[in-house]
């Protein structure tokens, strides 16, 4: 996402995302983070459900019963066998991915006493058989005597204290002491735009308390966008928030995270060169909106820079470039789209300035002798991974992974193309959803989708912990003492689950 301005930012963020619906070729398209998975052995649970079938549809109704401790919160879920579609629901928010029925409590129900009931229904349609389905789980334990559900297996969690030194063991992160850590947490906005806009720095406050804000919501990393411009101290951006302010400011940011447990991930967001085509966002070669891919002096030169102030603290990640998008430009084919992402220059066609690929970014901060963890953003504002493996750029460090974008407005947003594109991805190398978030102000898409990222051992980050308007686009908060939003509310009730 790429905010123009803190009043506006954002509605106006979205339009590159917004522009990637329909956009893509037919060819594209357990947990350990801050402590150990909650014990549920106390929950116990019984569910009653009865439906009314009509022929090509049914209502179905659930009577859950708390048999365990009292709640503030609950997830109920379930499965069909059939090809039953979840129409509407009540009482509850309703979700579906393939077979699974998710319904998160409401903001008014979501206490339930010890020995309490609570009552949710919905209307489904079908073909075929209508089984009832026959195992039931709340807040992650088996009701009615069932078996357990199915998930990542349980690893030890990571050490108190500062942020994990962290590296790449096939497809997870794991700190020094071999232990998988999966990062989940949320994007701070501010520094991409604030300061070459003649704002300041930041977007709102930075300090001690927001901090532990963030972390109150169980969170265990947060990525930090940049300026390229800012950073280096070009002359479009004020003296006073750029250069050696700017460098301070990130610097004094990133420990204050690191010291607090939460791991930074630091994320080129907006970079210089001049493109005015098909999907522009900006009429300047100035840092001052997301462009399709970094440019090669100016990015390359960032990423050697922040290499060598960071590679003695490898508790930092590195995050090569938000959202490339050279697949949306009506310049190339799809698969010279993907050349462009890997090597940039003259495999960019018909791109009006000098790209750097993303192989470039790696060797630069290889070159500065930084063995950070980095991750690299697909095609199409990073929401297409499905060329990721073909073209993954070499990393001499073997530290590499996949960053995806995931909003209810993009192209890939729904299970079936997760399976296809995205699982082969994660059971590779490890997954990052740098962003994850909905443009409706509720948060039915991510409890779906974080259920499917938890299922793969996968990281993700919610965009975005500023006080915009979230029915202009997705803000976790509405005050920075950790208030949320209603779609920040389901984000934040998932990471304390």
């Amino acid at each position: 996402m790429s905010p123009l301005s803190p009043r506006t930012a954002a509605k106006a963020s979205l339009t590159g995302a917004l522009c990637l619906a329909g956009a893509l070729t037919a060819g594209a398209g357990a947990d350990a983070v801050l402590g150990a998975r909650p014990a549920h052995a106390a929950v116990a649970c019984q569910v009653d459900y009865a439906k009314n079938d009509w022929g090509t549809g049914f209502t179905a109704s659930l009577t859950v019963t708390n048999e365990g401790p009292a709640l503030t919160g609950w997830k109920l879920q379930y499965s069909y066998a059939g090809d039953q579609k979840l129409s509407s629901g009540w009482s509850g928010v309703w979700s579906q991915s393939g077979k699974q029925v998710t319904v998160d409590h409401q903001s008014w129900n979501g206490s339930v006493a010890s020995g309490g009931t609570l009552q949710v229904g919905a209307n489904f349609t079908y073909s075929g058989a209508n089984a009832d389905p026959t195992a039931f789980t709340f807040n992650g334990t088996a009701c009615n005597g069932g078996p357990p559900p199915t998930s990542p297996p349980p690893t030890s969690p990571p050490p108190s204290g500062p942020a994990p030194e962290l590296k790449v063991s096939g497809n997870s992160f794991v700190d020094a002491s071999g232990r998988t850590v999966r990062l989940r947490g949320v994007n701070r906005s501010g520094g991409e735009f604030a300061c070459v806009q003649g704002n300041g720095i930041w977007d709102g406050p930075m300090d001690a308390a927001s901090v532990a804000a963030i972390k109150g919501w169980n969170a265990n990393a947060v990525r930090v966008p940049l300026n390229a411009d800012c950073w280096l101290g070009l002359p479009d951006v004020d003296p006073a928030y750029g250069g050696a302010a700017y460098r301070k400011a990130v610097k004094d940011y990133v420990g204050l995270l690191v010291q607090n447990g939460l791991t930074p991930i630091l994320d080129l967001h907006w970079t210089n060169g001049l493109w005015t085509g098909n999907d522009s966002h900006c009429q300047t070669a100035d840092a001052a909106c997301q462009k399709p891919m970094p440019d090669a002096k100016y990015a390359t030169e960032f990423w050697k820079q922040v290499g060598a102030a960071y590679k003695d603290d490898t508790a930092v990640v590195f995050d090569l470039f938000n959202e490339p998008y050279p697949n949306n430009l009506g310049a190339m084919s799809y698969d010279q789209s993907w050349k462009c992402w890997k090597d940039g220059g003259a495999d960019c066609t018909d791109l009006t300035y000098d790209a750097a690929g993303m192989q470039d970014l790696v060797d630069a901060i290889r070159g500065a002798g930084a063995s950070n963890v980095i991750m690299a953003g697909g095609n199409s504002y990073s929401n297409d991974l499905s060329q990721w493996l073909a073209y993954k750029p070499a990393d001499p460090a073997g530290n590499l992974a996949a960053s995806w974008h995931s909003y209810n407005f993009n192209y890939c947003k729904d299970s079936s193309c997760w399976d296809q594109q995205i699982a082969p991805v994660a059971a590779q190398v490890p997954l990052v959803a740098g962003e994850i978030g909905e443009n409706d102000c509720g948060h039915g898409y991510i409890d779906t989708l974080m259920t499917w990222l938890d299922a793969h051992g996968a990281s993700y980050l919610g965009w975005t912990w500023n006080t915009w308007d979230c029915t202009g686009g997705p803000a976790l908060i509405s005050s920075y003492d950790g208030t949320p939003t209603s779609y920040g509310a389901g984000f934040r009730d998932h990471l304390r689950s």
